[in-house]
């Protein structure tokens, strides 16, 4: 993939912005690394490079992409299946033929979690989140947990499952003005970390890289998970939903044994380094696990030209 991935990235407008940091650091390392190309007939895929943020309509979305179809022959050639963009709460659903090949056939790389009813799986790539924290160099090594479980402030909304939690010694919950230890020795200090399935999961990888097991609380199945082309998320994090409340969590907790826990805890560590953004990109980290889903994606149909002349 790193010598032979190809790139082409269409005219960008005049001015580029976007909804977050993570978008806008893996947009400045693509146009800069070595993947892209000026021949486009050398291309494996094409970047449109425009703001598909939150709150661009339907119709504008439809008229970039009526553009670039009109402009260049390369949309036509697979009505969009090779090219991929960037939007980081994900592009809606529409009546206009462009927006309906956007969304049906390109590839959208969105940010993590994305919003409900926007992810296309086995098509669509979320960005692993951009840690908050300096995470360890080294996977942490066995360590003795003070906890059995900690959670952020803001990490579980549901109301009686924070007020269990509260009540519940075997737990640590972090309030905004606790300040008796690190938020990062509270992540080296318990076995695992709880989240709701919401927008403050993307902590997720900050927990892994402090060998802090995720577990997640949800009541379906997590279609937009980070590298779910290359990780095997039941291996790394616990699934839980959250009609038992905090009992029925400690009992899918304690059916975990030592040695399956410590395999979770270590695997979890070495994979929070695919979740590093750098500013210059390194081997493995977050900017080129992105771009080996995308290089996955590179085989796509394409039509004759009589079904699209």
């Amino acid at each position: 993939m790193i010598q032979n991935f190809k790139i082409y990235t269409y005219p960008p407008p005049e001015t580029l912005s976007f909804d977050s940091q993570v978008e806008s650091l893996f947009y400045s390392s693509l146009i800069h690394s070595h993947f892209i190309t000026q021949n486009p007939e050398e291309a494996h895929l094409f970047f449109i490079p425009f703001s598909f943020h939150s709150g661009l309509s339907a119709r504008a979305a439809a008229y970039v992409v009526g553009n670039y179809r009109t402009e260049f022959i390369y949309w036509n050639r697979t009505l969009g299946a090779d090219h991929f963009f960037l939007s980081c709460s994900g592009i809606g659903h529409g009546a206009d033929r462009n927006v309906v090949e956007l969304k049906k056939n390109s590839v959208q790389v969105s940010c993590f979690p994305t919003t409900a009813g926007l992810f296309i799986p086995h098509k669509d790539v979320s960005l692993p989140p951009l840690a908050n924290v300096h995470t360890p160099v080294h996977a942490p090594g066995s360590k003795s947990s003070s906890y059995l479980g900690y959670v952020r402030y803001n990490w579980v909304k549901e109301s009686n499952i924070m007020e269990q939690l509260l009540a519940d010694p075997e737990f640590e919950v972090e309030s905004e003005l606790s300040d008796q230890l690190t938020y990062e020795e509270r992540l080296a200090g318990s076995k695992f970390c709880l989240f709701e399935y919401g927008p403050e999961i993307s902590a997720i990888g900050e927990a892994m890289s402090f060998g802090c097991v995720p577990v997640v609380i949800t009541d379906r199945p997590i279609q937009d998970l980070p590298l779910m082309d290359l990780l095997t998320w039941q291996q790394i994090a616990v699934f839980v939903g959250s009609s038992g409340g905090v009992n029925e969590i400690k009992r899918v907790l304690g059916r975990v044994v030592v040695e399956e826990y410590e395999d979770m805890r270590e695997s979890a560590a070495v994979a929070s380094k695919h979740f590093v953004w750098n500013d210059t990109p390194q081997p493995f980290d977050a900017f080129h696990m992105v771009m080996y889903q995308l290089w996955l994606r590179r085989h796509t149909i394409r039509y004759a030209e009589r079904e699209w002349a």
